[in-house]
């Protein structure tokens, strides 16, 4: 049985859960008691760590008015944590090897529990994204490292099993997600979102090093290509932050933002350059030469982008333009773990006898006919049509990551699928980061473009427009007041009109990733796609 992947950043995302970053040690499996604890702790960890992505989105709107900023700005919270967490994805199995599993995993975790408190006590925008920053760097390892040690706790016979209860704290934290991230902002503070994962946080550490500490992993000197992953920081990071303040700085017109896209391409090629003649890169390139890797690859991610950056947009609109609350918006993105957590199992079960193709194309025509759907949203809609989309939305979530992951990793060798996960999963969550900064900046696009359009029609020559300032001034208004009446209207209806554009662009564009699929070759039923593949989610 293979371990869904939905849980990433934003309320409904999905885990960035690389394959073992290196083989168990060779201690035979827990027993009893010990492995259902040691189960249960690891599991907590998981579960902080993907609920600390999911529960941020909500709260969004509300961290930038306390910090003075704009909803955009806030969004920076997001994609920070993401760019830092694609980063070390890619070094975890070197600082496996280095280090010890175990040790680096409660390493992990005791640093992600004082990163969040930092992010709780941020007295300002830039030192929470700062502390976000660091609270992505330091939860890399965490999910991989939760798969290495789960699997050394079960026989190799109960793999599937280990992986399908790790896989159930990843599909239950994003319903849990939005609604706790809501309730929070609402009736307590933001702060609270982080300061809750202290305990937490104490509590997986210290059971994990009581079960664990003697269970530690081979450790080896091995040499880190330094110069690559400089480069890689370069890049991703200038792009990162040309995407995040390119509007604000009005994009080309920006000689800041015209130097860091400078910067990012030449990085990249320099990159690319080098990584493709190291000895030891910190990225294996070559496994770009896979049809099916590059394919699965490709469309997993800008898949992942376009949901994540539609994700992260939902509850934006809701709180800003449709009077939502933290806790409403929270309880319409919550059901889109339900279908996933029933679904999953059985296509774990089924995914060595079913071409991958076929499932990755249902759950593509399943995302489009959510996104569609959304795009033909009113400033009257209900509860009800919200979340219905979302409920469905869910489906496509559990037939997307489990077979793409297993397409990417057929035909590998085993001593190849770590890498492959690592760079595959690097490729996934940097695209949910670049999908957020791209959705936002195109959402406020098409609205300014919207607005505008709506406002060429409130003239005197317009009888509709006549009769909106005459029933105001009935009531009482002053022009003044109308007139702000009025433009708060269309501020409404431009945000409405711009987020469907937004949505109906993704629509097309998860239509267009099914051509992809297809140029993959079927995958190959067990193998490396099986097992592995199921942890590399």
């Amino acid at each position: 049985m293979a371990a869904s992947d939905s849980a990433l950043p934003a309320g409904a995302g999905a885990p960035p859960a690389p394959a073992p970053a290196a083989p168990p040690a060779a201690h035979p499996p827990l027993e009893g008691a010990t492995r259902v604890i040691g189960t249960i702790v690891l599991a907590t960890a998981t579960f902080m760590n993907v609920l600390d992505t999911s529960i941020a989105n909500v709260a969004i709107p509300t961290i930038a008015g306390d910090l003075g900023v704009s909803a955009n700005q806030g969004t920076w919270v997001i994609t920070s944590f993401g760019v830092a967490n694609a980063i070390t994805v890619p070094i975890t199995g070197w600082l496996t090897q280095r280090i010890g599993a175990v040790k680096l995993f409660v390493a992990s975790v005791l640093l992600f529990v004082l990163t969040s408190w930092l992010c709780g006590v941020a007295p300002n925008i830039g030192m929470l994204i700062f502390f976000r920053v660091l609270q992505g760097a330091v939860a890399g390892p965490m999910i991989p490292l939760s798969q290495t040690l789960l699997l050394s706790s079960f026989p190799k016979a109960k793999a599937g099993l280990a992986l399908a209860l790790w896989s159930m704290t990843t599909l239950v934290a994003p319903v849990i997600g939005p609604l706790l991230g809501g309730w929070i902002t609402d009736n307590i503070s933001w702060p609270w979102i982080f300061y809750i994962n202290v305990p937490v946080g104490i509590v997986a550490a210290a059971g994990t090093w009581a079960i664990y500490r003697k269970r530690e992993t081979p450790t080896r000197k091995l040499p880190i290509d330094s110069i690559g992953l400089a480069l890689l920081v370069l890049w991703v990071g200038c792009l990162q932050v040309a995407l995040d303040k390119g509007k604000e700085l009005d994009w080309f017109e920006s000689p800041l933002i015209v130097g860091l896209l400078l910067i990012a391409v030449v990085g990249l090629v320099v990159f690319l350059i080098w990584e493709l003649t190291e000895k030891h890169p910190v990225v294996d390139l070559s496994l770009f030469t896979r049809r099916n890797f590059w394919t699965a690859t490709v469309t997993l991610s800008v898949s992942f982008g376009l949901y994540f950056g539609n994700v992260v947009l939902l509850p934006l609109w809701l709180q800003q333009y449709m009077g939502y609350t933290a806790t409403m918006a929270g309880m319409a993105l919550a059901p889109v773990g339900l279908a996933a957590v029933l679904l999953s199992p059985v296509v774990g079960l089924t995914i060595h006898r079913v071409d991958t193709r076929l499932y990755s194309t249902l759950a593509l025509l399943v995302f489009a006919l959510v996104f569609w759907m959304r795009s033909r949203y009113t400033t009257d809609i209900g509860m009800a049509s919200i979340v219905i989309p979302t409920l469905i939305q869910g489906i496509a979530m559990a037939f997307f990551f489990i077979p793409l992951v297993s397409a990417a990793l057929s035909g590998l060798p085993p001593e190849r699928i770590p890498a492959a996960s690592g760079l595959s999963n690097f490729c996934r969550i940097l695209a949910g980061s670049f999908g957020t900064s791209i959705s936002t900046t195109l959402w406020d696009n098409r609205m300014t473009l919207h607005h505008a359009q709506l406002v060429e029609h409130m003239t005197n020559a317009d009888p509709a427009a006549l009769r909106t300032f005459e029933a105001l001034r009935g009531t009482g208004m002053t022009a003044e007041q109308g007139t702000a009446v009025v433009n708060r209207m269309i501020d409404t209806q431009a945000a409405m009109l711009g987020v469907n554009d937004v949505f109906w662009g993704s629509a097309v564009l998860f239509v267009a990733m099914i051509g992809l699929v297809w140029v993959a070759k079927p995958a190959k039923k067990g193998g490396a796609g099986g097992a592995e593949a199921a942890g590399a989610h």
